[in-house]
């Protein structure tokens, strides 16, 4: 299959990075690529290389995503285990986020409504679900203010600043992907009320080759969300099913 590149950004540090679509990523390849991803993640990435997600094409966020990149690998060759090279990195990307004018005007705001007026763009399906409050919202602010790692959607069983009431959609994505990731965060949702485990897929995918049933609802979304990818014509009926399971749930 050939490489789903859709434009070369640059060369740095070595390093030659590229706008891809992750959509074609995550329907062919792997269903996990998030935003961005290199070698030591996704071996199907040429080592010298680094993929972001052509919707994340915001010149802004594509700057802060590779400082991030640079930064890790850095520290990663002076010597340092991986996850400390990710706090590092983490902490020099939200550094550099911090000091554009527009987050220092929103960090000065300390009344959380005010704050999610700025975060929330478009409510999704309201005509469908009252209780439950699916937002299109702004990636940037939400990765400047909260959580650099946050991508796609999430929703309050994961993330604390996001109301337990609400399920978020970042505005990035491709409008085809949206449906998908609601689909996935619906389901996710659902299943840690249940009392499933949130978990990542590396730490699933270990527990099951030892024989460990437990569940994790990560990647039984992610399950979920790479089938219908194959199966388009099931996800208006999944979608809308998940969304009674999950008002139900939630009222449990």
């Amino acid at each position: 299959m050939k490489k789903p590149y859709m434009k070369k950004i640059g060369s740095f540090s070595g390093y030659n990075v590229y706008y891809v679509s992750g959509y074609v990523i995550r329907r062919e390849i792997d269903k996990t690529f998030p935003n961005y991803g290199s070698h030591r993640s996704f071996k199907f990435i040429p080592k010298n290389e680094f993929w972001i997600d052509y919707e994340n094409r915001n010149k802004r966020e594509a700057k802060y995503i590779i400082i991030n990149f640079l930064a890790f690998e850095k520290e990663i060759e002076k010597g340092k285990n991986v996850d400390d090279a990710i706090k590092i990195a983490n902490m020099i990307e939200k550094r550099e986020r911090h000091k554009s004018k527009w987050i220092k005007k929103l960090r000065k705001i300390k009344i959380k409504e005010k704050l999610l007026k700025k975060i929330h763009e478009k409510r999704l399906f309201g005509k469908i679900t009252d209780k439950l409050k699916i937002w299109l919202i702004d990636g940037d602010i939400v990765r400047s203010l909260f959580d650099v790692d946050f991508n796609q959607g999430g929703h309050g069983y994961v993330y604390q600043f996001i109301p337990k009431n609400e399920v978020w959609v970042d505005d990035y994505l491709y409008k085809k992907d949206i449906t998908f990731t609601i689909v996935h965060e619906l389901h996710e949702r659902r299943l840690m009320i249940k009392g499933w485990k949130y978990d990542n897929v590396g730490i699933a995918k270990i527990a099951r080759r030892k024989g460990d049933n437990k569940k994790y609802s990560h990647p039984a979304a992610e399950d979920l969300e790479f089938w219908l990818r194959h199966h388009a014509r099931s996800i208006k009926r999944v979608l809308f099913k998940e969304i009674r399971l999950n008002e139900k749930a939630s009222s449990a």
